[in-house]
């Protein structure tokens, strides 16, 4: 039993070594590269690139076009597969760490296919937006439509979510992160719901005005 409770706490050591370590490289690497802005994406799967390669991930690809724009970035993939706005709620805090600039949110897919009550993705992507602007971070807010099978007065509900919170808490909106996107089977994965990688690069084209512009205006904040 002895011998099992110091291999226990040996492991134990080993862990928390491990993660001591890697808060330092990250450390360093924070260091390493503080002229660099950081962008958060904080979303479900079509952030994270559920079946796609990692450079073909939104936030990868979203990186590799600011930095051929000039922009010294790097894009933070937080993005969670099967998050709906409230589980990504509860981890908010962990996602945005100390070194982030900007945050592009997109949530709320999740909850329209599990046909949730859209005040209830609302009052959890508000928690969201209040969280982050505590935290003096500009914010972009990119939308989600739901499937029309769900009956008009759902769609429409859903729909009012985003102009609705970009409106009260001032902060730009990118309608509909799949616009120009959905529907095309050229652009989307065989699940029709994720896009795939030329279906991110229409994404990124059409979304990276407004990230640049918040860049901008987060560069401008800062030098005040």
């Amino acid at each position: 039993m002895m011998k099992r409770a110091k291999l226990r706490l040996r492991h134990l050591g080993t862990v928390v070594a491990a993660v001591w370590i890697g808060t330092v490289c990250l450390s360093d690497k924070g260091h390493a590269e503080q002229d660099e802005a950081v962008i958060v994406a904080f979303g479900d799967s079509l952030t994270s690139g559920y079946g796609l390669p990692n450079d073909e991930a939104f936030p990868s690809q979203l990186e590799t076009a600011l930095r051929k724009r000039g922009h010294k970035v790097r894009v933070v993939n937080a993005g969670v597969s099967g998050d709906t706005a409230g589980a990504a709620l509860r981890r908010l805090d962990w996602a945005l760490g100390e070194e982030t600039d900007v945050v592009i949110v997109e949530l709320g897919g999740n909850d329209a296919l599990q046909g949730l009550p859209p005040d209830a993705t609302k009052v959890a992507l508000a928690k969201i937006l209040e969280k982050i602007q505590e935290k003096n971070l500009p914010v972009l807010l990119a939308g989600m439509e739901a499937p029309r099978n769900l009956g008009k007065q759902y769609v429409t509900e859903f729909g009012a979510i985003y102009p609705d919170l970009a409106a009260r808490y001032s902060v730009p909106l990118y309608p509909f992160f799949l616009e120009g996107v959905a529907l095309n089977a050229q652009l989307m994965q065989k699940d029709g719901i994720h896009p795939n990688g030329k279906g991110v690069t229409v994404i990124v084209d059409k979304i990276l005005p407004q990230v640049e512009a918040l860049l901008d205006a987060s560069q401008v904040d800062e030098d005040g």
